[in-house]
Order: structure tokens, then C-alpha cells, then sequence
């Protein structure tokens, strides 16, 4: 898939400034946030190469190596997340599992690309309510002048936009087909 040069450094610096939010988690943040902003960005990097750079994910062991790692990865966000429930931190809960949920989504598009396309309209009606609840826990955030958490959860809403656009095969510039149907499956 051919995108244009701009959405590439866009996905770049999406990526720089969600490390650079891990390493804010990391220095200062709770246990659960520093594994939850860890493990997110291993699997956003994960979903990255799967969906946009498949073409490097040759031989047996580069994919055993990327599916272990994913979950692993995704171990850890369930660990991240019971956590939250566990500080009664529960925007960061609901976070959490609304995140877990679109993982779940964009698993079964990459998977099952045939399913998907029979039932587009109801992948993307599931699809828009899970965003549309991570864009309220944004909006929360921003009314408890949470500012951070806000900025942050934005970046992840946007960062998971362009996996959906690689999945779906819509990045700009790109293959404008419909795009699951020639994700390729993993």
C-alpha cells in the first residue's frame, strides 16, 4: 500500500509523543499506569507492523516472535487494568477495557477478513460506539481539568485511527478499495 509521505512522519511523530507520555508513566505515574502505557505502546507498535508492515514480518520466527510478544503485551494491559479497578481509579478502568475491547475488534478484523466484510455495518457500528466511549473518557478528563490524561487518551483515540485506516486499507494516499478483505491474516 503506497501512502502519502506525510501521513508516514504523522505516524512517527504519534508514535514519539506516546513514548514520550510512557516515559512521563514510567518516571511518575502509579504501577498500573507505567505497565498500562508500556504494554499499550508494545502493542500499538505490534498492530503497526502487523497492518502496515507486514511485508517485514517474513518467516516462522519473526511471526512467533511478534504473536508472543503480543501477548505478553496484552497480559500486561489486563494486569494494568485490574489495577485500575483495584486503585478505584475507574476512568482509567473504563479506559482500559474500552481499549481491550477495540484490541478484541481490530484482532478479529485482522483475522477474519472475510466475516468482516460480510458484516461491515455492524463492525463499524461497534467500531464507532468504542471510540465514541474512549471520546468521552477524553472529554471527562478534560472537564475534571485532568489535562494530561486528556492529551493522552486523545493521542491514543488518534494513534489507533491510523491502525484502523491500515487494517481497513485507507490511509491517505493508499488503496481506497475495501480494504479488510485484503488485510492480510497474520
Amino acid at each position: 500500500m503506497m501512502v502519502l509521505p506525510w501521513y508516514s512522519w504523522f505516524k512517527i511523530a504519534v508514535f514519539a509523543l506516546l513514548a514520550c507520555n510512557a516515559s512521563a508513566f514510567l518516571l511518575s505515574g502509579t504501577p498500573s499506569e507505567a505497565l498500562d502505557a508500556a504494554a499499550w505502546l508494545t502493542l500499538l507498535a505490534l498492530f503497526e507492523l502487523e497492518t502496515a508492515h507486514e511485508d517485514r514480518l517474513q518467516g516462522r520466527h519473526a511471526l512467533a516472535v511478534t504473536h508472543a510478544s503480543r501477548v505478553a503485551a496484552a497480559a500486561a494491559v489486563v494486569i494494568a487494568a485490574a489495577g485500575y479497578v483495584f486503585e478505584g481509579e475507574w476512568l482509567d478502568a473504563a479506559n482500559s477495557w474500552l481499549w481491550i475491547a477495540v484490541v478484541v475488534l481490530l484482532e478479529f478484523e485482522v483475522r477474519y477478513p472475510g466475516a468482516v466484510k460480510r458484516r461491515r455495518v455492524s463492525f463499524a457500528a461497534v467500531a464507532a460506539t468504542l471510540y465514541a466511549g474512549l471520546a468521552a473518557l477524553v472529554l471527562a478528563w478534560a472537564w475534571r481539568s485532568e489535562w494530561f490524561d486528556a492529551y493522552d487518551a486523545l493521542l491514543w483515540l488518534i494513534a489507533f485511527v491510523t491502525i484502523e485506516l491500515n487494517v481497513l486499507r485507507l490511509a491517505p494516499g493508499g488503496d481506497l478499495r475495501a480494504g479488510a478483505e485484503t488485510a492480510k491474516s497474520a
